[in-house]
């Protein structure tokens, strides 16, 4: 049993009057993750580890589920993806304790609330996984992100400078947060 079998999925919740399910992303969901991720504002991809617009990304983030390693929750209302929730556990021994999360809203989605219910989701998954923390990691510049976070109990840890590259070769600061998940450092 997948850690993730402790949530009961799929459930559905309305947002300013829209019906959204949530639910496991599965290896189903290749096309449709990459057509969303395709769809999303550079900014959007910026604080990300790896280029989700890209197939062989989305591939290997497939196999990172499959693998337990990774999981995601999707958000869609009729059958179109809103939105996505990751919490990626970190495979290094001394940081077991830690889970990264993503979180990624459509543009069409955003000011409902769904940012907030799919953190609420990976929080939950990463308690039933026996994380103790969950990681941000964002370009400082993305103010509107960094107050979603610290909407969330997000605190800043650490401010990285010139941490990250965009695509066009311009270097930005990196804010790392985290969320104590077990109320225990709060």
């Amino acid at each position: 049993m997948t850690q993730a079998a402790k949530r009961a999925y799929p459930w559905t919740t309305t947002l300013k009057d829209r019906h959204i399910t949530l639910r496991l992303m599965q290896a189903t969901d290749r096309d449709a993750v990459l057509s969303f991720a395709q769809a999303l504002p550079a900014d959007d991809l910026l604080f990300l580890p790896v280029d989700i617009t890209h197939p062989k990304v989305i591939d290997g983030w497939v196999r990172s589920l499959q693998s337990g390693r990774t999981m995601t929750i999707v958000a869609e209302s009729a059958g179109r993806l809103l939105g996505m929730g990751t919490l990626v556990r970190s495979e290094t021994m001394w940081a077991r304790h830690l889970g990264n999360i993503r979180l990624l809203v459509g543009t069409d989605a955003r000011g409902i609330g769904l940012g907030h219910v799919l953190a609420n989701e990976i929080f939950a998954l990463a308690e039933d996984a026996g994380l103790q923390k969950v990681v941000a990691q964002m370009a400082a510049e993305e103010r509107g992100a960094i107050a979603v976070f610290e909407r969330l109990g997000f605190k800043a840890e650490a401010l990285l400078a010139d941490y990250v590259m965009d695509r066009d070769g311009r270097t930005h600061d990196l804010i790392v947060m985290s969320h104590d998940v077990t109320g225990l450092n709060e």
